[in-house]
């Protein structure tokens, strides 16, 4: 098992330095990590840093809330896609699913998978776990199929939970094989992320990144 290449190795902190998100850059260069998850302001910075190393740039849309509008979330999805972002991770209207307005729900992940496929970028919607029953995380799941998206994802990282194992396994009876599913939130050492695996996660979003490939405890918090 590589483990490197199922890792987006992320830095999302409000006060993320550009010192820190070169740091971040150059380790994903030095281990082969699948991408690197940044906000959109540092889109640009991470693609001249990763340039010619294979590691895809992935941001973060509506986060870390979702109750922006569909809208917004489109023209938020479309800059970072033009700034070379290949994969985003739009975190799901938490609010719409506790209203059980499914009809937006379905409409806000189709609205940005739309403009993600266009473009030939991946979506993966962020379901905030930790806020949902699980009947909500099964219905939104179903809808995530229906509209389309490419993964389903645990946890912003930033609420009050972060991924499980009872989770992935969940998601994964909805989603069925093919779709992806990230785990992220607390995933910070090497027996951690083989048991997301082992559950069904393909991709994990970790900022232990490091620790995890070299199986040394992370004492990091967070994502």
């Amino acid at each position: 098992m590589k483990l490197n290449q199922y890792i987006d190795h992320t830095l999302l902190k409000a006060d993320a330095s550009l010192e820190q998100i070169t740091n971040l850059c150059q380790q994903a260069r030095e281990n082969h990590f699948f991408s690197v998850c940044v906000n959109s302001y540092y889109v640009k910075a991470a693609i001249e840093l990763l340039k010619g190393s294979g590691v895809k740039v992935c941001t973060v849309v509506g986060f870390p809330l979702g109750a922006s509008t569909m809208e917004t979330k489109r023209f938020e999805a479309i800059k970072a896609i033009a700034e070379g972002a290949k994969e985003i991770d739009m975190v799901l209207n938490i609010s719409a699913v506790k209203s059980q307005n499914w009809q937006y729900v379905l409409d806000d992940m189709s609205s940005l998978a739309q403009v993600c496929h266009q473009q030939n970028a991946l979506l993966k919607v962020i379901l905030e776990n930790c806020l949902l029953t699980n009947d909500e995380k099964k219905k939104t799941c179903e809808l995530a199929v229906k509209a389309g998206v490419d993964f389903v994802k645990t946890s912003t990282g930033f609420s009050t939970g972060g991924a499980t194992i009872e989770d992935i396994k969940l998601m994964r009876s909805i989603v069925g094989i093919h779709m992806g599913i990230k785990a992220s939130g607390g995933i910070r050492n090497t027996e951690t992320a083989k048991l997301m695996i082992e559950a069904g996660a393909t991709r994990l979003g970790t900022s232990a990144s490091v620790e995890i490939v070299n199986g040394t405890a992370s004492s990091s918090s967070g994502y």
